[in-house]
């Protein structure tokens, strides 16, 4: 007897390419956008842009109020999806987590440390001053000491990666980031450069902008899902929520971009160059990442979101600290920006690449 065919309209719905909302999709052009219009704003209103960068929480806090709010706004929704409870399964699937956990603390911060010093000290110091070097590779190692929150969970949906498995991910590498972001940054910022890292600062930075939106979006996420359940809180709720992330986003850059108005039309070269260190490093990472699951035998779905969340940053947090530790014209914090404006196109590639080489993995029964 014949197979019944198999072309319905389900299945055919099934196949279609998952894709990203215009925004989301055309987001490296809304950054490269602020871009402009802040260094167009910096440029024609540098009393009011002097006036916004001197508003600091406290005499020598180094945390800049307007883009404190900017940042919570951003960050506090997407902790909302954030779900400490699944951390109970971590047990059943426990190989494709420690691959995760082994790449983004203990190879992406070292790694990154290594090609910034190289490229910035060595290959590119033709064009790169000493003192650039320094807060280049202080913005490369802050971006790279953060690993993705957010975005890794649109990462994870369009190369088809298991939604529960990726919430473990993130949430464990949450609670890690309470603990090792600030001793890595600190550690590895003194080591490859020049730099001094005030300690109180970078405390005050975990709390501003770890701690407090991290709580927040906990107590939060329990009160609505309390009031009006889970199918609410995700389906209704969390949608509405994402337009304020990214407007809140753009406006950041926007005001980052502004106080960095002289360095950036005088050193518009360096935006390129810091890019390319960046790049190598999110490859090198998602590749080793991705070939550690194969080698352990993690099974696809799990296995791409965590190669997804070794080469994607917590770009939010990394621009936010680069800021409160060396100011908002300084050019650590735009490394950290060039990082947000090369994010999008390269997690794009890397989810193409997943999305072709699922058939290197076992199938979920046989990594069982």
């Amino acid at each position: 007897m014949p197979e019944p065919a198999v072309d319905t309209p389900l299945a055919s719905v099934a196949r279609e390419p998952k894709r990203l909302d215009p925004f989301e999709r055309y987001l490296s052009l809304w950054v490269a956008l602020c871009m402009v219009a802040g260094v167009l704003l910096g440029k024609a209103a540098p009393s009011l842009m002097a006036g916004l960068r001197g508003l600091e929480f406290g005499a020598g806090s180094q945390i800049n109020v307007p883009i404190a709010i900017l940042i919570w706004l951003m960050i506090t929704p997407m902790m909302m999806k954030v779900d400490f409870g699944a951390i109970r399964n971590v047990g059943r699937r426990p190989r494709g987590l420690f691959v995760t956990l082994f790449v983004n603390w203990l190879v992406k911060p070292f790694s990154m440390a290594a090609i910034a010093w190289v490229f910035f000290r060595v290959v590119f110091s033709p064009w790169i001053g000493p003192a650039d070097a320094d807060q280049y590779i202080a913005g490369a190692i802050i971006l790279a000491a953060a690993p993705c929150t957010a975005m890794v969970f649109v990462w994870s949906y369009l190369s088809d990666g298991d939604p529960a498995y990726t919430l473990v991910q993130v949430s464990v590498n949450d609670l890690l980031m309470l603990l090792l972001f600030a001793p890595i940054v600190r550690f590895l910022v003194s080591g490859a450069s020049s730099l001094h890292v005030p300690f109180m600062v970078l405390l005050y930075s975990v709390i501003v902008f770890i701690v407090i939106p991290l709580t927040a979006g906990l107590l939060l996420r329990r009160w609505f899902i309390h009031a009006k359940g889970v199918a609410w809180f995700e389906q209704v709720l969390l949608p509405r929520f994402a337009p304020i992330s990214m407007a809140a986003l753009l406006a950041t850059l926007v005001l980052i971009f502004a106080f960095q108005a002289d360095n950036i039309t005088t050193k518009t070269l360096h935006v390129v160059l810091i890019a390319v260190p960046i790049l190598i490093q999110v490859y090198f990472n998602s590749s080793l990442t991705y070939g550690l699951m194969r080698l352990f035998g993690v099974e696809y779905a799990v296995a791409a979101p965590g190669a997804l969340i070794g080469a994607s940053n917590f770009f939010e947090l990394a621009v936010a600290t680069a800021i409160a530790l060396f100011g908002p014209e300084s050019g650590a914090a735009l490394a950290t920006v060039v990082g947000v404006l090369i994010e999008v196109p390269v997690m794009l590639s890397v989810c193409a690449v997943c999305n072709r080489t699922r058939h290197w993995f076992p199938a979920p029964a046989q990594a069982a």
